[in-house]
């Protein structure tokens, strides 16, 4: 058995057909199917089931996918451990809320600082990218920090004063109550902060609407479609000219902080290590202002 063959049989039950699977991968389906085929001689049993719509796994084929995903990971993680050298190379998949007003500088620190690392940027809410991260589809993530799973670890980065925002002055956030609510989908962490604060309030929102960035949340809200909760350092721009008002709740709900996580059980390259401790040497900075 070759670790090429788990591959291709990783990427065949995964897209469901040998024909996406060849055309991903760029190989003959004959190639593909002979892969197959010799898996399951070598493990004397069949490892999908054949229909006109395509293969699904097999009770067998289950188990072998659960096994087969364990052994590629560690596989990528000896070769990392024994390649790894001083100087940080190599890819770099790094997850993030919308929010992160101080991103950039972490990012342009050490793009700069180590010209090898090809690094990618993926943008979500906390509960998909905590996800993301224990399914090693990500190297590490910037998210909300909240009760993450055990096998997460997590720096902190900055504490965050989340504000109520809308188009329109009032004395006390309660006169906005009828306003829709403008958020992230669920499993952001600002919107739970704002939920908690409503049903601590027993209010039930008239109306809660759904966006994909924070740019079309914030348009939004200088257009007098709802009410948003928000970074104040994220806005404060805008409350500046005028655009928006701000409206402070509790601390409870208010005070929030940003953390970066990453699997506690992966080999920690040089490449994380030092993303790590430039995110570090910025939260020092931000201490010292």
């Amino acid at each position: 058995m070759e670790f090429k063959d788990l591959e291709i049989f990783q990427l065949v039950a995964e897209k469901g057909t040998i024909t996406e699977a060849a055309k991903e991968l760029r190989y003959v389906q004959s190639n593909i199917t002979s892969r197959i085929q010799k898996l399951e001689k070598d493990l004397n049993t069949p490892l999908f089931n054949r229909h006109r719509r395509g293969m699904s796994l097999t009770p067998e084929g289950k188990k072998l996918l659960a096994y087969s995903k364990k052994i590629l990971l560690l596989t990528d993680e000896m070769k990392k451990a024994v390649q790894s050298k001083k100087e940080p190379h190599g890819k770099l998949e790094i997850g993030t809320v919308e929010t992160v007003i101080h991103l950039p500088k972490i990012l342009s620190t050490y793009i700069k600082k180590y010209k090898n690392v090809d690094l990618s940027l993926f943008s979500g809410v906390t509960e998909t990218l905590e996800k993301e991260v224990l399914n090693h589809k990500l190297d590490g993530a910037f998210v909300t920090k909240s009760n993450f799973h055990p096998e997460l670890v997590s720096h902190e980065v900055f504490q965050e004063e989340l504000v109520l925002i809308s188009d329109r002055r009032a004395s006390n956030p309660e006169e906005l109550i009828d306003e829709p609510f403008l958020c992230f989908s669920d499993g952001c962490g600002y919107r739970a902060r704002l939920e908690a604060w409503y049903k601590d309030q027993n209010i039930t929102p008239q109306k809660v609407m759904e966006f994909g960035t924070l740019e079309t949340i914030l348009r939004s809200v200088v257009m007098g479609l709802g009410v948003s909760f928000v970074p104040k350092s994220a806005v404060n721009h805008m409350e500046q000219t005028g655009l928006i008002q701000c409206h402070s709740l509790p601390d409870q709900y208010s005070k929030i902080k940003t953390v970066f996580i990453r699997r506690a059980d992966t080999y920690l390259t040089s490449t994380i290590e030092k993303f790590i401790e430039t995110i570090e040497m910025n939260k020092q900075e931000l201490i010292e202002r």
